[in-house]
């Protein structure tokens, strides 16, 4: 089984002050991004189920979006965490009650909705031949470190840098457990930006999937319009096939 853990607990704090309501719920297209998010994972042939974690107040507001979008994989929306780790955390805990440790599940964001069908099939692939999965594409642009964000530490070559995006995947029981382990040594995920850094922290080799251009996490304002620009251009290319 192939299980998609979506994370949508954020409340959008680098978004502009004047939404009204988290950035998952915005719509785009007559569709709010979490559903644009949903229906990718929804329609790929080879996930068979999906857990949402999310907002507890906005809950019940997802479980009508899931129904009036007819999201039939949807098996279970639980209430997120302080941190984004805390609400994936929270819908592995609950994806474990009824599948395998051995299953394969990605998680994505429930803000960035345009993920190649391609790139998840691929997650899948890896995960079945080296246990995890993070996807990523090549930097385009000069990375510099800068610990104090006043000078410049190193700049690493560019052929050595990659851009982190999403799913990143791996096996049920091994990122509950990887997460079990840094919980002992951080607690509330200090420094813990995602699954990634988990198992990095822990030593843990883990296997780059290319990753598709366009496939933007809506964090700021801008990546709100390059969104929507990004979906009337889909549409114009779509009555125009």
């Amino acid at each position: 089984m192939n299980i998609a853990v979506i994370f949508a607990g954020g409340i959008g704090k680098r978004m502009d002050s004047s939404n009204l309501i988290p950035k998952q719920f915005v719509e785009i297209e007559n569709k709010p991004i979490l559903i644009h998010t949903l229906e990718i994972f929804q329609k790929h042939k080879e996930i068979g189920k999906i857990y949402i974690s999310m907002l507890e107040a906005y809950i019940d507001f997802a479980k009508e979006l899931v129904k009036k979008f007819n999201i039939s994989k949807v098996k279970s929306i639980v209430p997120g965490g302080a941190m984004s780790q805390m609400s994936i955390y929270n819908a592995l805990i609950e994806a474990q009650k009824t599948n395998s440790p051995n299953d394969t599940v990605l998680i994505h964001d429930g803000v960035r909705p345009i993920v190649d069908g391609r790139v998840i099939t691929d997650n899948i692939k890896w995960v079945s031949k080296f246990g995890c999965a993070v996807t990523a594409i090549p930097a385009s642009e000069t990375i510099v470190l800068s610990k104090n964000n006043k000078t410049i530490d190193g700049v690493p070559l560019r052929k050595h840098t990659f851009i982190g995006q999403a799913p990143q995947s791996f096996k049920l029981g091994e990122i509950l457990k990887a997460h079990e382990e840094i919980k002992k040594i951080r607690p509330n995920y200090e420094d813990v930006v995602d699954s990634c850094t988990i198992y990095r922290l822990l030593g843990k080799k883990i296997h780059l999937v290319e990753g598709n251009i366009g496939n933007i996490k809506v964090t700021t304002p801008n990546d709100l319009e390059l969104l929507k620009t990004i979906f009337k251009l889909r549409s114009k290319e779509s009555i125009n096939a």
